[in-house]
C-alpha cells in the first residue's frame, strides 16, 4: 500500500492551480470536469503520480468557500532553504504566515505558507537544523 493522493476541497479552481504551480512549482498533472456531477478535479504535484503522493484539488461548481474546521492541520514541504522559499512566495504573490525560523522548543527550521483558500502548508528545510 502507499498514499496516492490528498484531496482539498477549493473554491476557484483556477486560482488555486495558480498557487500551486506558480508559486509552489508544483505541476499541473491532470484535469477533468465532471458536468453531471458538477464538479472538476485537477490532481497537482512535483511528480508524477506513479512515483509519488500528490494532491487532488476537488472543485464543487456552486461552492465558493468552505470552512476549513479545526481538525485539518497542514501539508508539509521539504525544501532546501525554508528563507529563501518563503522569499519565492513572496516574489511569487503568495502569503508567508510564518517567517522561516527555528521551531518553538528545537531547532528544526520550519515556515508556514497559505493557498488562496486558507490552507497552511509547512515549509521544513533540508537538514533541520537552524543555520
Amino acid at each position: 500500500m502507499r498514499i496516492l493522493h490528498t484531496m482539498l476541497r477549493v473554491g476557484n479552481l483556477e486560482k488555486s492551480i495558480e498557487f500551486y504551480t506558480h508559486v509552489l512549482g508544483m505541476r499541473l498533472l491532470r484535469k477533468k470536469d465532471y458536468p453531471d456531477g458538477k464538479f472538476t478535479l485537477a490532481f497537482v504535484g512535483y511528480q508524477d503520480e506513479k512515483d509519488g503522493a500528490v494532491l487532488e484539488l476537488t472543485h464543487n461548481w456552486d461552492t465558493p468557500s468552505y470552512d476549513l474546521g479545526n481538525g485539518y492541520g497542514h501539508i508539509a514541504l521539504e525544501v532546501a532553504n525554508a528563507y529563501e522559499a518563503c522569499d519565492k512566495v513572496r516574489e511569487r504573490g503568495g502569503k508567508v504566515t510564518r517567517e522561516a525560523g527555528p521551531m518553538k522548543h528545537g531547532t528544526t527550521v520550519i515556515a508556514f505558507v497559505e493557498d488562496p483558500d486558507g490552507y497552511k502548508i509547512e515549509f521544513i528545510q533540508r537538514g533541520n537544523q537552524a543555520d
